[in-house]
């Protein structure tokens, strides 16, 4: 059940969470890494690429660079992430394969073979593949990971077969049972948005932490702005008023002097004249700002996207199969190799429990055409479990509605 996202291109979930590796530190040495160097815009643009998902386009960009320099570690790594992405699993594994005969001490592309294994359900071979990362680099904790995830589902391998072997034996069935509850739902997906493009060791990427880019709520305060603008109005009538009282002083001493009464009037004037300035302003209507924020974040088809992952969670809660099954693409198969032992596989985890309880925290979506990815913290809480980690659904718009075509945990 492991995610198909290079688990060294820091960037998926292996079975319980295969992450891939970071493309932006694969090629760098420690020393290189040390340094802080920079990638160039051309690598900032294909790791931009990758993290919204348009996997063709940084594919072409990434040969149109090895075209130029066909040494570059860095794009032949990303190569293979852009590859797998795109379903192309042989030829990226072949990429990684070539990369770790060129750069033997390069953990990541160690990593992202492992996840490819996993996805193909060859655990030992992924188990290999992890073991070589970890000799390379031993503090790749991604690595790690990965590693205990593999072991889970060997594990759960090795229970399976205790069962058929044995079935009276009581104490196999509840260790089963918890290594499906805590591996369910991890399938091969692509890697979640990478990070900048600053070389540093090899390790576990921040994605989403770097996403928070949706920066709707600023412009909110434009809106404040308006309001103080009614004040300064109220000002103006006193000041009508005011010049009545001013001439009757005057009046007394010489009634040849009627004329010399408005200049003296004028006097107070001063001390409310300002309020003719402070309504000037609210001629720069700032009204118009406030269309702003409903532009990046309303955006129909990400809507779309959150109602169909909502939904999906809700009916996983309700523990309605109908509703969980139609959340998914007619194809889909997860790790069972059949969408019928699919099927089956969720009904037995999911109809037994009493009460379930899922729970989406900082659901980001992003949409690509036909094609989104939504990633959230899932808190799961039921009678026999309680976990909480990251997921990554991949989605596609079909007849209409927005489908789980891949989901995997991590990211």
């Amino acid at each position: 059940m492991l995610p198909l996202s290079p688990f060294g291109l820091v960037a998926t979930a292996l079975v319980l969470g295969f992450g891939w590796a970071d493309p932006s530190a694969a090629q760098q040495p420690p020393a290189a890494a040390a340094s802080g160097v920079t990638a160039s815009p051309e690598s900032v643009e294909v790791q931009r690429l990758l993290k919204d998902g348009q996997h063709t386009q940084a594919l072409k960009l990434i040969d149109e660079a090895l075209a130029k320099n066909p040494k570059d570690a860095q794009m032949r790594f990303r190569r293979g992430v852009a590859l797998s992405m795109l379903d192309r699993k042989p030829e990226a594994l072949a990429v990684f394969q070539k990369l770790v005969d060129d750069h033997p001490d390069m953990p990541a592309p160690y990593n992202n073979m492992a996840v490819i294994y996993g996805a193909q359900g060859d655990y030992e071979k992924a188990r290999q593949a992890l073991e070589r990362a970890i000799r390379t680099n031993p503090a790749y904790a991604t690595a790690y990971q990965n590693l205990g995830d593999v072991y889970a589902q060997l594990a759960s391998q090795a229970y399976t077969k205790a069962l058929q072997l044995d079935k009276g034996d009581a104490s196999v069935q509840p260790k089963l049972a918890l290594l499906r509850e805590l591996t369910a739902g991890a399938n091969i997906t692509p890697p979640p948005a990478l990070p900048a493009m600053v070389a540093k060791p090899v390790g576990r990427a921040p994605s989403p932490a770097v996403i928070p880019t949706v920066a709707a709520p600023p412009p909110a305060p434009i809106v404040v702005a308006a309001a103080p603008a009614p004040k300064p109005a109220p000002p103006p009538p006193p000041p009508a008023a005011a010049p009545a009282p001013t001439p009757a002083p005057v009046a007394g001493p010489t009634v040849s002097k009627p004329v010399a009464p408005p200049p003296a009037a004028s006097a107070p004037v001063p001390a409310t004249k300002p309020a003719p300035p402070a309504s000037a302003p609210p001629t720069v209507k700032p009204a118009a700002p406030p269309q702003a924020p409903s532009s990046p974040v309303a955006s129909a088809a990400s809507s779309e996207v959150e109602a169909a992952v909502r939904a999906w969670a809700a009916a996983w809660s309700k523990r309605d199969m109908d509703g969980y099954y139609a959340a998914y693409t007619p194809d889909f198969s997860g790790q069972a190799g059949s969408r019928k032992a699919w099927e089956q596989d969720r009904r037995d985890r999911i109809a037994p429990r009493k009460q379930i309880k899922i729970e989406l925290v900082d659901l980001r979506v992003s949409v690509d055409g036909d094609q989104a990815t939504a990633r959230f913290k899932q808190v799961y809480s039921s009678d026999a479990l309680s976990t909480t980690g990251r997921k990554t659904l991949q989605l596609v718009r079909s007849n209409g509605h927005w489908l789980i075509k891949q989901e995997a945990v991590g990211g």
